[in-house]
């Protein structure tokens, strides 16, 4: 079965988008998926920002990449676009680092006027790293995400969103399938 890796690239902790990301990981698990995890906000502030990605933590984020079929980049929306921070990572990536990879971008916002920061900027970068599919995203409003304690609840037309663009996600993983050993 294919891997997948998550790329969580929010700075706050317990964020939406960081519930929405593991709502799509449990998803992808449900259907036999392997699916490893990358917080960003986890990794050393000081070797993100001085791109030092011999720095073991980031050398084993990016073999996690390295060695994914499928990756989700999620995103929180800021001023029209994806967070500074998963743009730190992102810039740590080989040159076609996302090359043969499908890819599923996510993203959360509290305006509508944010919709278009996956297509008009987190997509581009994402073709640019080489990824072979990028399938259609997803834009989730703040207010659709409820916590209530530990748990998470998505609204119903958006859950349904989410489970077209993982199906679709599923799909397209299984399609590629594995490179060849």
């Amino acid at each position: 079965m294919p891997r997948v890796v998550t790329i969580t690239g929010s700075p706050n902790a317990g964020s939406r988008t960081a519930a929405v990301t593991e709502q799509v990981a449990a998803a992808l698990t449900a259907q036999g998926f392997s699916v490893d995890a990358i917080d960003v906000r986890e990794l050393p502030p000081a070797d993100l920002m001085a791109a030092r990605s011999e720095a073991p933590a980031v050398q084993q984020a990016l073999r996690l990449v390295d060695q994914a079929d499928g990756v989700v980049v999620a995103t929180p929306v800021y001023k029209a676009a994806y967070s500074g921070l998963l743009k730190t990572f992102i810039d740590l990536l080989p040159q076609f680092g996302l090359a043969g990879k499908v890819v599923l971008p996510l993203a959360t916002g509290g305006s509508l006027a944010h919709v278009l920061a996956i297509d008009y900027a987190l997509r581009p970068v994402l073709v640019s790293l080489g990824a072979g599919t990028v399938v259609g995203g997803v834009f989730v409003l703040d207010r659709f995400i409820e916590r209530a304690g530990t748990t998470v609840v998505v609204d119903p037309e958006i859950r349904a969103r989410l489970d077209t663009v993982v199906a679709d996600f599923a799909s397209c993983l299984r399609r590629h399938g594995p490179p060849p050993a």
